[in-house]
C-alpha cells in the first residue's frame, strides 16, 4: 500500500486508457505520455499499461510495505527516505519509508509499483476521467490521507530486481511532426505552410483535455461552423481566432472546430511535455513517420 501525505494538484491514477467506448461518447484518457508510463511499468516488472500515478506538481507518499518503485516522465527530482535516486531506474523502497517527488519544470511524470495500483477497472481501464468522475480513485484527484492498494507481487526478490535502468534520447528533431487534416478547403492555401513555419506558444489553458497555442493566425477561408464530428488524439482544430488548439488524452469524441493537422501518435507525448510559456514548432510527416 502507499499512503498519500501531500498529494499535489490533479494527481491522477492513469494507465493505457479506455479504448473503444468513444462511439459512446466517453474518451480513452489514460496517461499523456503513454511512453513513460510504460516504461516506467517495464522498470519494476508490470504489465506495460498498468495503472500508474501521473504527477504534475510535488507530491510526497509514504511506502506501507516493501515496494519497488520506478519515476519516469518529464525531469524531477526525488527522495526515499531522504536517499536522492535517480529516473528511469527501478528502486527499492522499505516499509515505512517517505517518497517526495518533485517535478523540475513542469511535465507530466509517472510513478510506477510492482503489481500496478489497484482501482476498479470501469469499462476496462483503471485511468481516472476527472470531467467526467469515473475512474481511477472513485473518479477524482488524489487527496491527502488516500491508502492506494496495490495489486498482487509476481517477483520474489524486489531488493534484486532493483536497478534495472533505461536508457532515454531525447527526440533528434524537437518540432513535433503533423500530417495534413481533412478539412484542408475550411482554411487559406498558405494555412498549412504557416503552421509549419511559425512557432507557437503552449499558453497557460493547457490540460488533459486539450493545448492551447498562441502564435501566428491561421485564417479560415470559409465562414460558417463545421457540422460536428469525430476528433482524434493530436488533432488540431482551429477556432475563429485563428489559433490552435491540440487535443490531449481526456479530449471530447466530437468537435465543431475543423481540423487543420493532426499531431502524428508517436510525437503527442512530445508535445505533452510541454509546459505553459515553452515554445513548439511543428513540421510536415511522411506517411512512414505517421505510420
Amino acid at each position: 500500500m502507499l499512503y498519500v501525505i501531500e498529494p499535489g494538484i490533479l494527481t491522477t491514477i492513469q494507465d493505457g486508457g479506455r479504448w473503444g467506448y468513444q462511439a459512446l461518447g466517453v474518451p480513452v484518457s489514460g496517461a499523456m505520455d503513454g511512453f513513460a508510463l510504460r516504461a516506467a511499468n517495464t522498470l519494476v516488472g508490470n504489465a506495460p499499461n498498468a495503472a500508474g500515478i501521473e504527477i504534475h506538481s510535488p507530491m510526497v507518499l509514504r511506502a506501507e510495505r516493501a515496494h519497488l518503485l520506478a519515476l519516469t516522465g518529464a525531469a524531477a527530482t526525488w527522495e526515499i527516505g531522504g536517499h536522492a535516486l535517480p529516473m528511469w531506474m527501478s528502486v527499492f523502497a522499505r516499509p515505512g519509508t517517505r517518497i517526495a517527488i518533485a517535478p523540475k519544470r513542469g511535465g507530466w511524470i509517472y510513478l510506477a509499483v510492482h503489481g500496478g495500483i489497484e482501482v476498479p477497472r470501469v469499462l476496462g481501464s483503471r485511468s481516472t476521467f476527472l470531467r467526467g468522475k469515473f475512474g481511477g480513485l472513485a473518479g477524482r484527484a488524489l487527496a491527502a490521507e488516500d491508502e492506494l492498494e496495490i495489486g498482487s507481487a509476481h517477483l520474489n526478490d524486489l531488493v534484486a530486481a532493483a536497478g534495472q535502468r533505461l536508457e532515454t534520447r531525447p527526440p533528434q528533431d524537437s518540432k513535433i511532426r503533423v500530417t495534413p487534416g481533412p478539412h484542408a478547403d475550411w482554411f487559406a492555401p498558405a494555412a498549412l505552410a504557416t503552421l509549419t513555419r511559425a512557432e507557437y506558444r503552449v499558453t497557460e489553458n493547457a490540460d488533459r483535455m486539450g493545448y492551447r497555442l498562441r502564435g501566428a493566425p491561421l485564417p479560415r477561408a470559409r465562414t460558417g461552423e463545421l457540422i460536428s464530428c469525430g476528433v482524434p488524439l493530436g488533432a488540431i482544430q482551429i477556432p475563429a481566432d485563428g489559433q490552435p488548439i491540440v487535443l490531449m488524452a481526456d479530449h471530447q469524441t466530437t468537435g465543431g472546430y475543423p481540423i487543420l493537422a493532426t499531431v502524428i501518435a508517436s510525437d503527442v507525448r512530445h508535445l505533452a511535455q510541454h509546459s505553459p510559456g515553452e515554445y513548439v514548432r511543428f513540421a510536415l510527416a511522411d506517411t512512414i513517420q505517421a505510420d
